[in-house]
């Protein structure tokens, strides 16, 4: 695909263009761009057709810390490379400017962005966008330069501080490129770290969704493999990760992989399970994967076997219509802290540590025991229940752990079960409420009054309608609304029933004939007696079921599990293909597993 991006406009918190860099095409300008950007009503899309532009373009859009960052295009443009285009410039520009991006910073950095904009696309076409490739190429100010300037005095160009022989120098620079090893993208030359420390982090985000019968329709995790690599020279590293069910069934876990461009394809089509790569410097993306907990064979009929196998450290149950008046409703929520294959899969080692300690954090993780095993953490345990819009508030919140949080008018209840205490951790919790309704504050008539209109623009009692569809008849208001009409009763239908019960007592005092109820024509045919007071019943069970909830999620984290049961079997250093490491170096090497769920968790009643 020739010329895939054609222009890049960045906008500030106000809209205003801050930024204008064109690839390829005329197309039009960031001023009048954005007016017809900002006509479509929010929240807008991240891929938007504008037919009124000239020329027509399709606009690609995401935005990030206030700013707005547009791509628009003549052409038809593959979008998820486009989008991943302005992921890696916001990426790049958090590099080179600071973190986080703001209007003032790119446009005292106006050199060095338009340096890194033309470096990452050349002709529409991108060319580099990795960090460390970008860093050998793009000259940016250092601290003497910013120094110099300051005084009115000319930067590194100044003859007293340029080298006598820039030839030797550059000569040099090749030199020691070609002494660390050989040149790699994603790597500078010549990385030195006093330290040498390997981490991996396995993050997966967990979404299930439990219809109300209790039967799992959805389980999917989304995983994220985060390598952090502070090593010196050219290290050539293998992780190899393992499943319950071997490396034999790692293709059947992760589903649709993608990698970092450091990662063998070809190893790794091999092997599956085996990740051989010269890393990045720092920490960086090394995979990512998707995994479906409950596949579905398309030739067999019945749910898989192990349906009832997935683990779950919370879920929740509803419920409703409960209490003498049916206003109240109840949600179960059951925690379960008996994580399977906890203490299995690699440990730390190196350096004699049993933890990443207080210099790193965010490694590793909850604390180690006496034997050198953790155990799986459970926490930010939230209940969320959605709110009608029906429900004027929620009173006499009785929960049996934690601190509920709701305000009139807000669009959902939110439930916080601490998890501090690891001993009472797993069991089970409930919450039970009273919901009022706006109806609450009327009288019996105006109630009435109230749930004849409510069913009139969209509830209905379906036997009733069948039995007697006069009923329901509407006829306009006074406020122009449709009310509910009364039967009507005409002289001709009083005749009909005058001489219909003739009819009848005719052909009863007549012994030698008799009439059966389908020799009478519809028109004859005696209407149904209802019960009493059952559209008003009606009426009120659909009212109050309105205010019930619909659904309920959880949300919560754990350290030190994942609910694909992927790990990390071995991480090692081969030091044949690795350089300038150095003889005898062991580096630390440290591991994390954390599962996220927000509002992941979901069960529908």
């Amino acid at each position: 695909m020739s010329g895939a991006i054609k222009a890049l406009y960045i906008y500030d918190e106000y809209n205003a263009p801050i930024l204008e860099h064109t690839y390829r095409s005329r197309l039009p300008s960031a001023s009048s761009l954005i007016r017809l950007f900002l006509a479509h009503p929010a929240p807008r899309p991240s891929l938007i057709y504008l037919p009124e532009a000239s020329p027509p373009v399709t606009v690609f859009s995401i935005v990030h810390s206030n700013l707005l960052f547009l791509s628009p295009s003549d052409v038809d443009t593959e979008p998820l490379l486009v989008l991943e285009f302005l992921r890696r410039v916001v990426d790049v520009l958090e590099e080179f400017v600071g973190a986080p991006l703001l209007a003032t910073k790119l446009q005292t950095s106006y050199d060095v962005v338009a340096q890194l904009l033309t470096e990452m696309c050349d002709a529409g076409l991108v060319s580099s966008t990795e960090i460390n490739s970008l860093q050998e190429n793009v000259e940016t100010p250092n601290w003497m330069n910013k120094f110099l300037s300051g005084v009115g005095l000319p930067g590194t160009s100044s003859p007293g501080l340029t080298p006598l022989n820039p030839h030797k120098a550059q000569l040099s620079s090749t030199a020691a490129s070609a002494a660390s090893g050989p040149a790699i993208p994603w790597r500078r030359p010549g990385v030195r770290h006093t330290s040498n420390e390997l981490y991996v982090d396995i993050i997966e985000t967990l979404s299930v969704t439990i219809a109300p019968s209790g039967r799992l329709l959805s389980a999917l995790v989304s995983g994220t493999i985060a390598f952090t690599a502070k090593i010196s020279g050219v290290p050539d590293l293998l992780l190899a990760l393992t499943t319950p069910g071997g490396q034999r069934a790692i293709n059947q876990k992760m589903e649709l992989p993608v990698f970092h461009p450091c990662v063998r394809l070809a190893r790794w089509r091999e092997r599956p399970g085996e990740l051989s790569f010269v890393p990045p410097d720092g920490r960086f993306i090394l995979a990512g994967y998707e995994a479906d907990l409950l596949p579905i064979d398309p030739n067999i009929d019945a749910p898989p076997r192990h349906m009832e196998k997935l683990f779950l450290p919370a879920f929740v149950d509803i419920k409703k219509s409960l209490g003498p008046s049916g206003k109240d409703f109840e949600v179960r929520l059951t925690l379960n802290t008996s994580f399977p294959g906890a203490n299995s899969g690699f440990r730390p080692s190196g350096g004699g540590r049993n933890g990443s300690g207080s210099s790193t954090p965010s490694f590793l993780g909850a604390g180690s025991s006496a034997n050198g095993s953790s155990s799986p953490t459970l926490e930010e345990v939230v209940v969320h229940v959605p709110v009608s819009k029906a429900v004027r508030n929620i009173t006499d919140m009785r929960p049996s752990r934690g601190d509920t949080i709701y305000s009139p008018g807000d669009s959902y209840l939110e439930w916080r079960i601490p998890t501090k205490d690891a001993g009472t951790v797993s069991g089970t919790a409930t919450l039970r409420c009273t919901v009022l309704g706006y109806q609450d504050d009327l009288d019996d008539a105006e109630a009435e009054l109230a749930a004849g209109q409510e069913m009139l623009q969209g509830y209905y009692d379906a036997d009733s309608y069948q039995q007697d569809p006069t009923t329901y008849a509407a006829e306009p208001g006074p406020s122009g609304k449709p009310k509910k009409a009364r039967k009507q009763k005409s002289t001709k239908t009083k005749k009909t029933k005058k001489t219909k019960s003739k009819k009848v007592s005719t052909a009863t005092l007549d012994p030698q004939s008799t009439i059966t109820p389908s020799k009478l024509s519809p028109s004859e045919t005696p209407p149904p007696q209802n019960p009493p007071f059952r559209e008003t019943a009606s009426r009120k069970e659909k009212l109050l079921s309105a205010l019930m909830p619909t659904s309920a999620s959880v949300s919560f984290s754990v350290k030190g599990w994942l609910p694909s049961g992927i790990r990390v079997d071995s991480l090692n250093i081969d030091p044949r293909k690795s350089r300038g490491l150095g003889e005898g170096v062991r580096p630390y090497k440290g591991v994390k597993y954390l599962c996220v769920s927000r509002k992941g968790v979901e069960r529908r009643c």
